[in-house]
């Protein structure tokens, strides 16, 4: 097996972070009837690189960046007992590389950037029907706990 390594993003990576974005949004497009048209992008991926209230990792292997994700700082609900928690965003692996733990690697990484910060709150929002994504974030240690509705 490679190796993998987990970095800190860089600007320079932001045009292969942006192919990534567009692999998301293309898998979640049929989870979500609710998208706009093409062309869209959910995330300012050079500004996250750059605040410091957020973290965008990369995961490498030799010099090909094959996966992503970020955590970002938010302030919670007034009456929750954690008053900031981290919100892990723009999880991604490339299809080539899927299967070999590399979400894991980045969930580890984000975590511990956390947990460094003094935050223990970790959320993350998957697409109820997205059961291949909620199988490795429970996998990762994630547990359910709200379902948001919407009426039609």
């Amino acid at each position: 097996m490679n190796d993998i390594t987990i970095r800190k993003a860089e600007i320079s990576d932001v045009p292969i972070l942006l192919q990534f974005e567009q692999g998301i949004i293309k898998a979640e497009r049929p989870f979500d009837p609710t998208l706009a048209p093409d062309p869209i992008s959910y995330y300012d991926i050079e500004k996250l690189i750059t605040d410091s209230l957020s973290k965008v990792v990369v995961a490498v292997i030799g010099d090909t960046i094959v996966g992503s994700g970020f955590g970002i700082v938010l302030d919670s609900k007034p009456y929750l007992a954690h008053k900031k928690y981290v919100n892990l965003h723009f999880m991604f692996t490339d299809p080539e590389y899927r299967g070999m733990g590399i979400n894991s690697l980045i969930i580890q990484e984000l975590k511990q950037w956390a947990f460094a910060q003094n935050i223990f709150e970790i959320r993350l929002t998957v697409y109820d029907d997205n059961s291949s994504a909620i199988k490795a974030y429970e996998k990762a240690g994630f547990k359910k706990h709200i379902i948001e509705m919407r009426l039609l």
